[in-house]
């Protein structure tokens, strides 16, 4: 589908509501509000074309997603993420189950298959760790009984300021004992075999901070999300904005692309409406953010707007999460030629996962801490009709974004001979891990384009390219401030930095943010029909899903 561009299209001065930003968060609040509020909404996006993290390109012959790798809770029409999406897309978004094993972790030439299902999964972890059985049911435990006590937590973010304030401590508290403690330290108390920890932990690039730094909150949604197995989207990661455009669009919204949002207009202490770079306003009633936390209150939010000083000193207390390095992969043969299937490779040097961290944010010549590697073309069945004959891959692991600093301010594909040989280097380096752990693409690759922290910056305006927006610390789960409701009259948020990192968690940002917008617990309707909703949000599992990568 594509997306109006802003410069050549006409466009209403007026509308209900204003969201900047369409990626999944921004674009679930606005089709939220048009089909249960029949509000025209506008939605602007400052990138070429729109989706987010969920976007995808192409290069001659190939296509790549950029954010979505895997989602969890999809494979059933009964799981409440599943419900969601087929909400806001009339069910026109087509999930592929990918294997049974959708991940695998490989460190130090040792193999540990994530299999489908929750038994499933203790029982081969239990063959892997046979004295370490019990222990295993604990750490099981432990993540069903932080996903229990989270409900509460998301819901208390849509309920009114006034009971927030009078109610907000009860609903937060049960889930906040787990997400107070870094997951190194309930592990710790669970076992001290430091390898079965390492394996747990595996996937821990999926919210990018390592068991000593993460929040145990943000582990555990990870890990419960993937427990009933992965799915991908039919036609690649683009079909989520595609299939939601349309809702959006029938009562009178649009969305429109190469549109850059220069601030948010106050009147008083109140927001009526957005001025783009180029000058012109659009004026609406409601406006919502789905930028970011910090680039609203930075960038979009007028400095002068004391109002926002408390919520900018919150902010500025949690750093941004770690960005990254992606190599984009192609080869002219498809993966069945290849014998690639769709399970994902986690590849770690150890299964001291903050030592290489540590290491190689000292020195990024150490080895990679972490190597994800994906493949898109295998998980999607339509990828071969679009492309045929080929197939791709994608290698994501972490960077710092000051290794890049000496380039800040310079332009997209201008910054220069030393930026491209820096990245020839890294990406020879990933290259050659890559056809390590996948010998059969030795010879076979006829395309391989990196992405770096800039480029990142450069279609997300995130400051130090960050992906997942604010950290996933401790701290974080206790900021008050990460909420749709901001000091800010008629301005709200949305995204990942509402509710949980990552697509799903974003997905969810938009619902609670359409919640609190009109007084209705619209994640209960949405992912519980049979079920009565409430005025406002209850204790739902279904509030807690988290990222996907």
């Amino acid at each position: 589908m594509a997306f109006l561009s802003y410069r050549q299209h006409q466009l209403a001065d007026n509308w209900d509501a204003i969201v900047i930003g369409s990626g999944i968060g921004g674009l679930t609040a606005a089709a939220l509000l048009s089909r249960h509020a029949r509000k025209r909404v506008l939605v602007l996006e400052r990138h070429y074309t729109a989706g987010g993290y969920t976007h995808t390109f192409h290069r001659p012959g190939y296509e790549w997603d950029v954010g979505v790798h895997y989602i969890g809770q999809v494979r059933n029409a009964s799981f409440a993420v599943r419900r969601a999406f087929d909400h806001i897309t009339d069910g026109r978004l087509e999930w592929a189950p990918m294997p049974d094993i959708y991940d695998r972790v490989l460190v130090n030439g040792r193999t540990y298959d994530f299999p489908m299902g929750l038994e499933r999964f203790r029982s081969r972890m239990q063959e892997y760790f046979p004295r370490d059985a019990a222990a295993i049911d604990r750490y099981i435990a432990a993540l069903q009984s932080c996903d229990r006590a989270s409900g509460m937590y998301f819901a208390e973010k849509a309920v009114p300021s006034v009971m927030a304030r009078l109610a907000g401590g009860l609903m937060r508290g049960a889930y906040l004992r787990w997400a107070n403690q870094t997951t190194a330290q309930v592990l710790s108390e669970i076992t001290n075999n430091q390898e079965l920890i390492g394996v747990l932990t595996a996937q821990w690039g999926d919210y990018g901070l390592p068991p000593g730094q993460s929040s145990f909150g943000i582990h555990a949604m990870i890990a419960r999300h993937y427990f009933e197995g992965a799915d991908y989207p039919v036609g690649g990661a683009s079909r989520i904005a595609a299939t939601i455009a349309p809702l959006i669009e029938e009562n009178g919204g649009m969305i429109v692309v190469s549109a850059e949002a220069e601030s948010v207009i106050l009147q008083g202490e109140k927001a009526i409406g957005v001025r783009m770079a180029d000058g012109r306003e659009f004026r609406a009633g409601i406006v919502i953010s789905d930028a970011g936390a910090r680039n609203t209150f930075e960038r979009l939010v007028p400095q002068t707007a004391q109002v926002a000083d408390g919520i900018r000193e919150q902010l500025h207390s949690i750093a941004p999460s770690m960005a990254h390095l992606s190599l984009y992969v192609g080869a002219k043969k498809t993966a069945g030629q290849l014998g690639i299937e769709g399970t994902n490779l986690w590849v770690l040097p150890s299964y001291d996962h903050d030592a290489n961290l540590a290491r190689y944010a000292a020195d990024m010549s150490a080895p990679f801490p972490v190597l994800f590697i994906s493949f898109p073309s295998a998980k999607d069945p339509d990828f071969e009709r679009r492309h045929p004959g080929r197939s791709t891959v994608e290698v994501v692991t972490l960077a710092r974004y000051d290794w890049f600093q000496k380039w800040h301010g310079t332009a997209w594909h201008r910054r220069g001979p030393d930026y491209e040989a820096c990245k020839r280097e890294l990406a020879a380096r990933l290259q050659t891990e890559l056809e390590r752990y996948v010998p059969a693409l030795a010879g076979e690759i006829d395309y391989a384009e990196l992405s770096t922290p800039l480029s990142t910056r450069h279609f997300t305006n995130h400051a130090c390219g960050e992906a997942y927006g604010l950290s996933a610390t401790p701290e974080r789960f206790r900021l008050r401030c990460l909420r749709p409701q901001t000091p800010v009259r008629n301005l709200y948020l949305t995204g990942q930095d509402v509710v949980s990192l990552g697509v799903t968690g974003a997905l969810f940002g938009g619902m609670v943010a359409a919640s609190a917008i009109l007084g209705r617990n619209l994640v209960a309707k949405v992912t519980k029909p049979a079920r009565s909703a409430a005025k406002y949000p209850r204790r739902s599992r279904s509030t807690a899903a988290p990222i996907a990568t």
